[in-house]
């Protein structure tokens, strides 16, 4: 029996890239494609995984976005089997019309044609921050009430893939994904972190140590993925990926404090909500000038001069709104998380890589 032949739609990104990786690690296809905007040289890949775009996936830059261009992204000798869907802005606080095009349209259009085609299995990567804010792990049934403008649009998207007739779709909605690659979810927390230690200060941050923050590692994400693609029967169903940490604020400032011997401390519910009683874009504004510089200037000193990261922290996340699931319903269905536990270890491999990759100073440095 021949393997599967799949396409992954924004396989360039954090999650597309450890996909990627996973498939041919474990030889589970006979073809891989990835269509993408992005080019791989543009994209800090990491040496392995430019040879891997370079010499064992068929990569098409393509703007899927537009309908015209959907069809590229399809059209080969033999049907694809599976198709991942990973095409999405994933930049906070963009215009509605933004998020409508990159989000929405670009699912509802590549939904349409995998169905069009008779594929086996689409599986649309969404987000827990769909959810309403709670404190208490909600479970696919809850209720959803997006706290993000990309959460809305994640959610716009999920509505437009289901109103699709006969495409055998599953939704998976991650909470931060972190690992290797990671530049959007904890990563920033180190960043600044990093920044803190530069200035010798201590960090403190908005709210309690309770705040929910709750993470999967991208293994896990990536195994789920095809998890679901081979094993589930696509009947629309959502399934939470969170592992077993229920990690909070409390629970990654001691990984700061071991990786960057730095204090860390909380404002607390009654200090926040003064300092952000006039307007929290002012808080946000004056913390990212105050890290900006800095970072600007660990760069140079360490003559980094492409890098990914920021410490740039964005208004929508510095709200007191707690990302909360329960990440076990998928278990049912025999899939096992291979990383239950937010480690120092790993935390330290994600930051190894933008090391390893030039994008970040070796902390002994700072």
């Amino acid at each position: 029996m021949s393997k599967p032949r799949v396409l992954i739609l924004g396989g360039i990104g954090f999650i597309g890239r450890n996909l990627v990786q996973y498939l041919l690690h474990n030889d589970l296809t006979s073809k891989i494609r990835v269509a993408d905007k992005t080019i791989p040289a543009l994209a800090s890949l990491s040496e392995e995984q430019k040879e891997i775009f370079n010499s064992k996936v068929e990569f098409k830059q393509l703007n899927l976005s537009r309908a015209n261009t959907i069809t590229k992204a399809f059209d080969d000798d033999a049907p694809f089997d599976y198709v991942i869907n990973l095409a999405a802005e994933t930049k906070y606080s963009q215009e509605d019309a933004v998020y409508q095009e990159y989000v929405v349209d670009v699912a509802s259009t590549c939904g349409t044609e995998a169905a069009k085609r008779g594929i086996k299995h689409f599986v649309e990567i969404s987000t827990a921050q769909v959810y309403d804010s709670n404190n208490k792990p909600r479970k696919e049934d809850a209720k959803v009430k997006p706290w993000t403008s990309l959460g809305k649009a994640k959610l716009k998207a999920e509505e437009a893939l289901k109103a699709i007739p006969n495409l055998p779709l599953t939704i998976l909605r991650p909470a931060l994904v972190y690992g290797p690659g990671d530049i959007s979810s904890i990563t920033p927390r180190l960043v600044t972190a990093a920044v803190y230690k530069f200035l010798g200060e201590k960090m403190d941050f908005l709210w309690d140590k309770e705040l929910k923050i709750n993470t999967v590692h991208v293994d896990d994400v990536v195994k789920a993925i095809w998890h679901v693609a081979t094993k589930v029967t696509p009947s629309g169903a959502v399934y939470n990926l969170a592992d077993q940490t229920n990690t909070d604020q409390g629970t990654l400032c001691p990984i700061l404090d071991s990786l960057f011997g730095i204090k860390t401390s909380f404002m607390g519910n009654m200090k926040s909500k003064l300092a952000t009683a006039i307007a929290m874009k002012t808080v946000s504004d004056t913390a990212n000038d105050k890290h900006l510089k800095p970072w600007s200037d660990i760069c140079k000193s360490h003559n980094i001069t492409v890098t990914p990261l920021t410490p740039y922290i964005d208004e929508e996340l510095l709200y007191n709104n707690d990302l909360c699931i329960d990440g076990t319903a998928i278990t049912s269905t025999g899939f096992q998380y291979s990383h239950p536990q937010l480690t120092l270890e790993l935390v330290k491999a994600s930051l190894d890589y933008h090391i390893k990759n030039g994008a970040f100073p070796e902390i002994s440095s700072l």
